[in-house]
């Protein structure tokens, strides 16, 4: 995007270099662990796009109950609501680890989706995947036990990991939340997944220890379906 702000069209434009160094209108920030990267309500003027780290989605009620939407992690967008002029935040996003983001103006972004049609076409296949994602979730929220959707949620978070960053151990209530069960249904499966060897977080500093092909085999055993895109 250097240049566009005066008139210039890139033509040897890489999208993936837009999308984490910095330029006109680019920046990177960083976020300590537990810090407010945006509120909900908060008005929408940046899209980021995850460098490193993991950032927690998340959205209150009018009556203030908190529903976990999601765990993102490297490479992916935080906030592009902005983009289609959603004038105010949907939800909250928090930085569950440290975390570097770059942090993209939303006339910079949308000028450059309409001048770029490889970044387009980067942003649009997201989406899409974004909303499978979503369809997935509400697919497995209807239809599933809570054992599956914790077994999948479980599966999702470590095929997100590298090995500079591994499964953060989430506490029971955000994990709760995004099954959409109880948290004593949580801590009773998880109790039984680390002492069946499936998992293990006896290091806290590590995170959690996710033994991904013990705990696929132990879902096909007990007949649990996953969907792991």
């Amino acid at each position: 995007m250097d240049g566009y702000m005066n008139g210039e069209i890139t033509h040897d434009f890489d999208p993936q270099n837009f999308l984490s160094s910095i330029g006109d209108g680019r920046q990177i920030v960083s976020y300590r662990e537990k810090q407010t990267i945006f509120s909900q309500g908060d008005a929408t003027n940046a899209v980021f796009v995850i460098q490193k780290g993991k950032v927690k989605l998340s959205a209150k009620s009018r009556t203030g109950r908190e529903a976990t939407l999601g765990i993102l992690s490297g490479k992916d967008f935080v906030g592009e609501e902005c983009i289609a002029g959603q004038p105010l935040r949907i939800a909250s996003a928090i930085a569950l680890t440290e975390c570097d983001l770059l942090r993209i103006d939303q006339k910079v972004m949308v000028l450059s989706l309409h001048r770029e049609r490889s970044l387009l076409e980067l942003f649009v296949a997201y989406l899409l995947g974004r909303n499978i994602r979503y369809q997935e979730d509400l697919i497995d929220q209807r239809c599933n036990f809570s054992e599956k959707r914790l077994v999948r949620i479980l599966l999702l978070l470590d095929k997100k990991s590298t090995p500079d960053s591994g499964v953060p151990k989430l506490d029971q209530t955000t994990l709760a939340q995004l099954v959409g069960t109880t948290r004593s249904r949580v801590s009773f499966f998880m109790s039984r997944f680390r002492s069946l060897g499936l998992i293990d977080y006896s290091d806290c500093s590590r995170g959690w220890q996710i033994h991904r092909s013990l705990l696929a085999r132990y879902a096909t055993k007990k007949r649990l379906t996953l969907s792991q895109n």
